[in-house]
């Protein structure tokens, strides 16, 4: 519990950190008049445009030109920029004073769709690559990020707060993003005598996304369960 508790706080401070740095570019935005919904748009634009880097990757992969660890590095680049959108758009709307109920509806959608291009687009690369466990393991990983989302929406039309779990959302992008970067610098950088697969990160990276998303998704259920047991009990 209390190792729970002081992950909880370093997330949150971590957070606040970022917040700081990046609250006078959202001053700006609201200045200019860019609204929360823009912005949540730009975003999965973005991690639109890092799919499509990767399927053209995985197709001059499976034409025989080999793995472009050029392309899978911007693709990486590309994810961990627009998903930080994801924070811009919820302060905009803070500080901006635009918060709005479809607002909260259309951003949750949107990470949705940013999830299912991103993985997917990955999955098609890696299949590209001819690297058929990494697929497997990508979709898997695609499972568990939107079952890890879609408990937390069913607890919350139960009313029941769900947001516990390890393999939230912030942490898949990181893991996904970072994977990406390091399998196309490692591959950028490795001699042409190298006998090791770069791509063997990203494969890594899924597997740990897989594991953990799909465990979160099973520990909300189980709390949901907790949950409406306390409220039968106490309705008795």
């Amino acid at each position: 519990m209390e190792i729970k508790k002081k992950a909880t706080q370093a997330r949150g401070n971590l957070q606040q950190g970022i917040y700081a740095v990046i609250n006078p570019f959202v001053r700006l935005l609201i200045r200019i008049g860019i609204t929360p919904n823009i912005v949540t748009t730009i975003g999965m634009l973005g991690n639109i445009a890092a799919a499509a880097v990767l399927i053209a990757a995985g197709i001059k992969a499976q034409q025989g030109g080999g793995a472009d660890f050029t392309l899978v590095t911007i693709a990486g680049a590309l994810i961990i920029g627009f998903s930080l959108f994801d924070m811009l758009d919820g302060q905009v709307a803070r500080i901006g004073g635009m918060a709005s109920t479809f607002g909260a509806m259309y951003d949750s959608v949107l990470d949705r769709y940013c999830e299912l291009f991103t993985l997917g687009g990955l999955a098609f690369y890696l299949i590209g690559c001819g690297n058929a466990t990494g697929a497997i393991l990508t979709f898997l990983a695609l499972v568990g990020s939107i079952m890890v989302s879609y408990v937390r929406a069913r607890a919350e039309g139960l009313d029941i707060e769900c947001k516990i779990g390890f393999m939230q959302r912030p942490e898949r992008v990181v893991v996904t993003s970072v994977a990406a970067l390091a399998a196309g610098i490692t591959g950028l950088s490795l001699p042409a005598t190298s006998t090791f697969d770069p791509n063997i990160i990203l494969v890594v990276a899924m597997a740990i996304i897989a594991i953990f998303a799909n465990m979160t998704a099973f520990a909300r259920i189980a709390h949901c369960k907790r949950e409406l047991a306390k409220k039968n009990s106490s309705a008795r």
